[in-house]
């Protein structure tokens, strides 16, 4: 595969995400996504199950361009609550693992006021990098 993580000689490896990523191939950008369905209906249950519903629309997206989780190399998540954010840790982590498994790009999160869909309390955008065949 060429995807590849950075990781500078002597720096602590960071949990839960890489320092940087280098990959060749088809790029596929994901416009923020919000824990909605496939109805625009945002899913009950706060910071947890609208992020599950983010990154499995994340997913769905991806698919229809033939990639998979493994392909991401930026996510960029956006939180109404960073005490929310981080109190949910360990549940994110699992519902993170859980759809997009082991794989860890590069990420970033941050604090907005608010965002643009009423209601939602995060949304994650989305870089990845098919490699190229062979």
């Amino acid at each position: 595969m060429s995807i590849r993580v950075l990781q500078p000689e002597g720096w602590p490896r960071p949990r839960g995400y890489a320092n940087g990523m280098s990959a060749s191939g088809r790029t596929i950008y994901v416009a923020g996504q919000v824990g909605w369905d496939a109805g625009q209906r945002l899913v009950d249950g706060g910071m947890v199950e609208q992020a599950r519903q983010a990154l499995a629309n994340i997913v769905a997206i991806l698919a229809v361009d033939g990639a998979r989780p493994e392909h991401l190399v930026r996510l960029t998540w956006y939180v109404t609550d960073r005490a929310q954010y981080l109190a949910a840790g360990p549940a994110l982590g699992a519902v993170y693992r859980e759809l997009l498994g082991r794989h860890f790009p590069a990420m970033s999160a941050v604090e907005v006021k608010s965002l643009m869909e009423a209601g939602a309390v995060v949304e994650i955008e989305a870089t990845a990098v098919v490699p190229p065949p062979g």
